[in-house]
């Protein structure tokens, strides 16, 4: 580090900037002049003159991030051309200086390495809880120096350079052995260090990144120096390491680091040597002590793999496990793991195979396990984790030996490779498949190397499957999912192991298999994992194949045969499954050059054991092995029997006193003790012998020491086991013991020859443990005509598995313990499975919140017909019972306001929400606007009294009662309630609201509706016609509104129930706003309250109506199944409503139904009454319905219709009439006037509509200007018009009377959906036929129809006469309402995005920096914007009271996500936007096009309309006034 000497103005300025810490504007300053060339120059020396004052002052500054970026700006704009970068490489020494720097920089932060020799290491590694490495502060200079090996000429120039090499390494050799992590053997780590997150991010970039920059430069033969330039110094500092940390032959017990980058670079060179420079492999490699060294820790750290996932250092804490997720995870994956296990796959083809074999089960701990004794003591691991640490080691096992990754796939057969084990797990969205994949983390190299795209290879292996929406109510996003013949072929179990970060994915891919399986019927039960042939090894790697040729292998293999067979402790079907495919995996690739019968088996072969004959697995197989001597506990069972005098013996105990010199000369046919650990130590000490002779002294003691033999424990003693079995034997009668059949197993072959010449069957290919055991035995049938011929003589004699003779207690006991533990899971399994049908049967019935149109009767109601009184379930308390004054019971509902209703349009073109200036939307054409103008004009010229019962209310605002159909007695609520307000948990409700979940569904609900007492729907079955006349009826509906008091729960004395029924009427009454239940000229008028209420029953019953789709052609019970509370709320508002007398003058009923003599009211001065044929009659009906006396007879309710349909006919009428032209008019009154006197002109509209327009003639009516005429009047259109007129009132009519009375609604086709209704109501007499029926025929005039008509229509004459331009504004028009729909929004996302994001806010005229626009009526609000701030309520929910009295649907523009606000609660709903592959792109981060998704925008508009948002969406939060 030289003083840095300054020449010009140029270097001084750069000083301070640097000194400053790049101040933005110098920045820009400096960067503007680059264009000039000279400058440019003169520019970069100056720049890389300072780098080394740039990395003092960025590790001393605190905002190191800013600056980072700050320099990274500047040096990327200088490093990446490479001119340039060449020129300063060779006028500047750049890359020595840059390697200096890091090098440097890196020293500051170094601690002395703990691994392996604590006492005497001489490594120093970086520690990486320092804040240099916690914060990435070196990561400018390091992506600097990526960016620059990216050019040819400077990656050259610096593989070329021995020294700068030499000094690479040494940088590299810091990251050696960091984040050392030592297993907690007794307490649990009081404070789990987060320091891993550091080092992973240095390794991958530090050390991985500029070693995948060097690699892309090693592509092609002419570059074979440059690898062997790199793999030398690699090597010499490796040795380094081993001798610094004091390094011989085995690793110390309980460490492990993940961070072996000299390992990695030695690997990665390794490998890209082979594949692309045609590199003889052998002329690179150490000799073979280097070679054992180096598989020493990339094995320990596989070892401690497995025991981290068998639990083993749990006192470490959670971030033990989460390295070593890192250490597979997709962005790490290819420069640690796959590094690692390609250097044990070198180490072990060119090591002796014997000795890997050994030293990959001793590093796993389980040689003692690997016994045929049935028990034995394991010296190095708890019993509970053998199993798992064996399935560990024979899985890494399959791993070595199937994996290609290195040793010869090409990369698009890796690609297709990785997709298809990603797809496998589980379905993908695109992005995350992008990823998933493993990329070479060198940015430059592009996102997948190989010649096929990413897309092209997807499109091969997966289908798309649209997003679509599920009733739960999560949003699936468009996913990919393995083609069938994907799970047919290509599935690779070992491929997925490899890559699952969680182990759950490795079960979740197989149940997938499994599924898959069945569903094609290519296999009914639960399959084992397939076998997948493997590409071919390159011809480097043959060595690997003697593995599965080596005999230590096969004893292994041998042993866990007969352990699994005899069903000793600790085995598992996982294990099995290993041994199988290892052994499969040994027949697919035997060595060439064995001859098919080897008689010739030399002598020398047979002098060290006497366990098999050859190395070949193939003739292995068949070689039967009588007696084996075990080392076994004195307890055990086998020391019991005498061995037979012919005997010599063997034993796999890993115990090196148990293997006698003398022995071993005795008998070369018999058995002999076999000791893992011993041959493995003899192994390493010959190769040691080799290199060095003095290394012996040194090494010897030391080991002995550490491996005192555990064999020399007291209590173990010799005893000798009859086997007599082979392999081949052994999968026989596994075969049988999985199929639990004797002789199950047939040689297929003595069926069909051609078995043998055409192996590969599709019915072997997939398949559970039996099919396994018949393919490997086909194949050594296939490969030897000895083994074929040896099976078929072991299945001619086969007799079931002997068991060992004697069972002695100890035995029995356990598999007495089996036994019972298999019944225990039986009865466990049917629990389950019991208990998951009652939970499944009570989804259906309870839970179906979901679909809000699904029919499931509740037990509201009992369902037989003449029931006394109705049983309420109290889903707290669990009793069953009436519902009883003292003790009512009640159901839970949630009370909402709503303007879903006024958002009702007269067109049947939904609205667009506006993208442009021109379109604006505005609100006049609404139904809540409209019926506003009708209520203001009427208060104008009549009565306010009688104005507030000519309409209803609550288009805006209205209350909605909707139930999830379980009953609580309302005391047991209120303790329920109290619990829960004691209860500190953070809910997504506010109880103090008076918000709670219903215990059962859990449904959201804020009050709870009493029942009323007695049978809760009148029973009385419909009779065709009541015997008492009309006029009684009439008569009788009058004297029962006249009696007030009436009402069967006396209001004097105040019970349970009525004060309950007050309470729940104060609830519906604060749920909404203020403004939407006041609209009395004199506030707080009892006339708002009466107004208020039945306005209540009007909005529910119109919300029915648009949950049915605006008609009831479909018929059938309520939407909500026997889940709707209209019933409930019914005797709730008529109790209130009966409060409330109308002054017997002034009832409607009596204008209705009684011609009035006296004229002289007309000359008060106040206001006048609303005149009738101005009256809203749906209002009247339910004024009428809720002012009698409770329960309703059928029969006034049918009487009070007929009243009422005569009204609205003529209303209908009088609307027809204005909309004809004068000449038409003339000509229906004198038509109407002839037929006047026939005997059923009463029912001929001819006759009506001529009487009405001479009535109406009178006043003013006609005078006006001409209105829209109807098109065609002729006798067919004036009936449609007039049905189209009546239908509202006949559907809202008769849903009244489904829920007053039962019954359920008629279907019917939409034409005749009038008459259908009508009779359904009672209106139509029955004996009427179809093809001449008209409307008319419905009438039943109380009294004569021409006094009434008349009478009506004089009423709007005079007011005619005083009001000429109104009297014909306020008749009522037909009603022509579309659904309430949402704003159509555009196709394509970017449309909204740049109308919207740079638009200004109307009331504060900035720029929002959260725009939002609301999706019902488009108007545009800043979210969150201080700006537009109201008495502490901010302008989206002060929006959604307005426009939604407290509901919102707003999308925000800068997310593309839709929000909720539901009153004082707010959810993210999703986004309706998706890109070309069904994704969303929530707050726009990926930048891709968003299309509509149209599924998802009807199901939002549903949950709208339905009022579902606070059942379906389950993720709500407090917005506190603050959105």
């Amino acid at each position: 580090m030289d003083v840095l000497k300054h020449k010009c103005f140029l270097e001084e300025l750069l000083f301070w900037t640097i000194k400053y810490e790049f101040p933005q504007k110098m920045v820009t300053f400096l960067l503007n002049m680059l264009p000039d060339q000279d400058y440019k120059i003169a520019f970069t020396k100056t720049f890389v003159q300072h780098y080394a004052f740039i990395m003092k002052t960025l590790k001393k500054s605190h905002e190191s991030d800013t600056m980072s970026n700050r320099i990274v700006h500047i040096s990327v704009q200088l490093f990446s051309n490479e001119e340039l970068a060449r020129q300063v490489t060779e006028e500047c020494q750049l890359l020595d200086i840059m390697v200096t720097v890091l090098l440097y920089m890196m020293e500051s932060c170094l601690i002395k390495s703990e691994l392996q020799d604590e006492e005497n290491s001489l490594h120093v590694v970086v520690n990486c809880g320092e804040a240099l490495l916690k914060n990435n502060t070196y990561w400018p200079l390091v992506s600097d120096f990526i960016n620059i090996l990216s050019h040819q000429s400077v990656a050259k120039k610096f593989l070329e350079d021995h020294g700068l090499l030499v000094t690479w390494m040494n940088f590299v050799s810091f990251f050696q052995g960091m984040n050392l992590n030592k297993r907690e053997l007794n307490e649990h780590v009081e404070f789990e260090s987060q320091t891993y997150y550091a080092a992973f991010a240095a390794e991958l970039e530090a050390c991985a990144q500029p070693m995948w920059g060097l690699l892309s430069h090693c592509k092609v033969r002419e570059t074979q120096e440059y690898t062997r330039n790199v793999v030398r110094y690699c090597l010499e500092a490796l040795q380094d390491w081993f001798d610094a940390i004091n390094f011989v032959d085995e690793p110390a017990p309980n460490q492990v680091t993940f961070h072996l980058p000299l390992h990695r670079y030695f690997a990665m060179f390794l490998s890209k040597a082979v594949k692309c420079q045609e590199l003889d492999l052998d002329t690179i490699l150490p000799d073979q002590e280097m070679l054992m060294k180096l598989m020493i820790h990339p094995l320990q750290i596989q070892a401690s793999l497995s025991e981290i996932h068998s639990n083993m250092w749990v006192r470490n804490g959670l971030q033990i496990k989460g390295q070593a997720m890192t250490y597979v995870q997709s962005h790490f994956c290819n420069s640690m793991i796959d590094p690692d296990i390609y250097l044990l796959q070198v180490c072990a083809s060119r090591l002796d195979p014997d000795y890997f074999i050994s030293s990959v089960f001793e590093r796993f701990k389980v040689v003692d396990l690997l016994t045929m004794a049935s028990q034995h003591q394991n010296t190095v691991l708890d019993s509970e984790h053998e199993r798992s640490m064996l399935e560990g080691a024979l899985t890494f096992l399959v791993l070595l030996l199937s994996l290609r990754l290195h040793l010869g796939m090409t990369d698009d057969e890796i690609l297709r490779a990785e997709m298809v084990a990603q797809l496998c797990m589980n379905d993908r969205t695109h992005s995350s498949l992008l990823d998933l994949i493993p990329e070479n983390p060198n940015p430059k190299s592009g996102i997948i190397p190989g010649s096929l795209s990413f897309e092209s290879v997807l499109s091969a292996v997966a289908d798309f499957k649209a997003p679509v929406f599920e009733p739960g109510g999560s949003m699936q996003q468009g996913m990919y999912t393995p083609k069938a013949e994907v799970w047919d072929k290509e599935f690779d179990p070992v491929m997925v192991i490899l890559r699952t970060v969680y182990r759950r994915d490795v079960q979740s891919a197989m149940d997938r298999y499994t599924a898959f399986l069945k569903q094609s019927g290519k296999f009914p039960g639960n399959p084992w994992p397939p076998y997948k042939k493997r590409t071919p090894l390159h011809p480097s790697y043959k060595g690997l194949i003697k593995l599965l040729h080596c005999k230590t292998l096969h004893i292994v293999l041998f042993t866990l045969l007969y352990k699994i067979l005899m069903d000793h402790q600790n085995l598992s079907e996982h294990v099995l499954c290993m041994v199988l495919y290892l052994i499969e995996l040994g027949l697919e690739n035997s060595p060439e050059q064995e001859s098919d019968e080897e008689e010739s088996a030399g002598g020398q072969e047979r002098c060290h054991d006497s366990w098999f004959p050859g190395s070949n697995l193939v003739s292995n197989m068949r070689h039967f092995i009588n007696y084996v001597r075990v080392r076994v506990p004195e307890t055990a069972p086998e020391v019991k029997r005498e061995p037979p005098a012919s005997t010599s013996s063997d034993g796999l105990a890993s115990s090196q006193s148990s293997r006698r010199k003398s022995l071993q000369r005795e008998n070369s046919g018999t058995a002999q003790v076999f000791s893992l650990v011993a041959e493995r130590r003899k192994k390493f000490q010959e190769i040691i012998n080799r290199n060095t002779s003095e290394a012996n002294q040194v090494v010897r003691p030391k080991t002995s020491m550490k491996w005192s033999a555990p064999g020399a424990t007291p209590q173990l003693t010799t005893a000798i086991l009859e086997v007599k079995e082979s392999i081949l034997s052994l999968l026989i009668k596994l075969h049988h013991k999985l199929s639990g059949k004797q002789n199950s197993y047939y040689p297929p072959w003595l069926d069909d020859v051609d078995v043998l010449i055409h192996p590969e069957i599709p019915r072997y290919s997939h398949g559970d443990g039996m099919t396994a055991v018949e393919r490997i035995l086909l194949k050594a049938a296939v490969q030897s005509r000895l083994n074929k011929r040896i099976i078929e003589e072991i299945c001619r004699k086969v007799t079931p598995p002997v068991p060992p003779k004697k069972i002695s207690s100890a035995e029995k006991k356990t598999l007495d313990k089996e036994e019972r533990r298999q019944k225990a899971r039986e009865r466990q399994q049917k629990l389950l499975a019991e208990f998951a049908s009652r939970q499944k049967s009570f989804m259906e019935t309870a839970m179906d919140v979901e679909s809000p149109d699904a029919d499931i009767a509740m037990e509201v109601a009992t369902s037989e017909q003449h029931v006394s009184e109705a049983i309420y379930d109290c889903v707290i308390c669990g009793q069953s019972g009436p519902s009883t004054e003292d003790r009512p019971t009640g159901l839970v509902v949630l009370l909402q306001a709503s303007s879903v209703l006024g958002q009702c349009r007269n067109s049947t073109e939904p609205k667009r929400l506006p993208t442009t200036e021109e379109e604006q939307i505005y609100p006049w054409d609404t139904c809540a606007a409209l019926h506003d103008v009708r209520l203001t004009t009427l208060q104008r010229y009549f009565k306010d009294s009688s104005c507030l019962q000519a309409v209803s209310i609550g288009w805006e605002g209205g209350v909605y009662v909707q139930t999830c159909g379980h009953t609580l007695h309302i005391d047991c609520h209120k303790s329920y309630m109290e619990s829960l307000r004691n209860d500190q948990v953070l809910q997504g409700f506010s109880v103090d609201k008076g918000e709670f979940t219903c215990p059962l569904c859990r449904q959201f609900a804020n009050s709870v509706l009493p029942c009323y007492p007695g049978n809760n729907v009148e029973r009385s079955l419909w009779q065709s016609h009541s015997n008492k006349c009309m006029q009684d009826l009439v008569q009788e509906v009058e004297d029962l509104q006249e009696q007030l008091g009436t009402f069967p729960v006396s209001i004097s004395s105040e019970t349970n129930l009525s004060k309950e029924m007050e309470s729940v009427m104060k609830d519906i009454k604060s749920t909404t706003q203020k403004k939407y239940t006041d609209y009395s000229k004199t506030p707080g008028s009892p006339d708002n309250d009466f107004l208020f209420m039945y306005s209540v029953a009007r909005t529910n019953l119109e919300l029915e109506l648009v949950h049915r789709g605006g008609n009831l052609c479909s018929g059938g019970a309520s939407t909500a199944g026997k889940r709707s509370c209209l019933n409930q709320l019914f005797h709730v508002l008529a109790m209130h409503m009966r409060l409330y007398s109308i002054d017997s003058a002034y009832n409607p009923w009596r204008k209705l139904t009684q011609p009035i003599q006296d004229k002289n009211s007309e000359l008060s001065e106040e206001l006048p009454e609303v005149p009738v044929l101005y009256r809203d009659v749906s209002s009247l009906l339910l004024i009428q319905i809720l002012t009698m006396p409770q329960p309703l007879h059928k029969e006034h309710f049918a009487c009070i219709i007929k009243v009422l349909f005569t009204l609205l006919y003529t209303q209908a009428l009088a609307a027809l009439s204005v909309k004809c032209s004068a000449e038409d008019r003339m000509a229906w009154k004198e038509s109407g006037a002839l037929k006047k006197n026939t005997s059923s002109g009463e029912k001929s509209w001819e006759v009506l509509l001529g009487h009405v327009i001479s009535e109406l003639s009178k006043g003013k009516m006609y005078e006006e200007g001409e209105t829209e005429e109807l098109t065609v009047v002729n006798p067919d259109s004036v009936e449609c018009y007039l049905q189209q007129f009546c239908l509202p009132f006949l559907r809202i009519t008769s849903l009244l009377q489904h829920h007053l009375f039962g019954g359920d609604l008629p279907s019917c086709q939409e034409d005749e959906e009038f008459t259908v209704l009508a009779s359904c109501l009672g209106l139509l007499p029955s004996f009427q036929s179809a093809h001449q029926f008209t409307s008319a025929s419905c009438l039943d005039w109380p009294v004569p129809a021409f006094d009434m008509i008349s009478q009506w229509c004089s009423e709007l004459a005079s007011f005619g006469d005083r009001h000429p331009d109104q009297v014909k504004a306020l008749l009522i028009q037909e009603p022509k309402w579309d659904l309430p729909r949402l704003l159509q929004l555009p196709e394509n996302y970017n449309t909204i995005f740049q109308y919207y994001h740079r638009k200004t806010c109307t009331v504060c005229t900035k720029v929002p920096k959260d725009p939002a626009v609301c999706l019902v009526c488009g108007t545009f609000v800043c979210l969150k914007g201080l700006c537009c701030k109201q008495q502490s309520y901010c302008e989206c929910v002060l929006h959604s009271q307005n426009c939604g009295a407290g509901t919102g649907i707003f999308l925000l523009i800068n997310a593309s996500v839709i929000i909720i606000i539901r009153g004082h609660r707010f959810c993210l709903w999703g986004s309706v936007y998706l890109d070309a592959h069904g994704e969303e792109d929530r707050d726009l981060r990926r930048g891709k096009p968003l299309y509509i998704c149209k599924e998802r925008y009807k199901v939002l508009e549903q949950q709208w309309v339905s009022h579902t948002f606070d059942h379906i969406n389950k993720r709500w939060g407090p917005h506190y006034n603050g959105l």
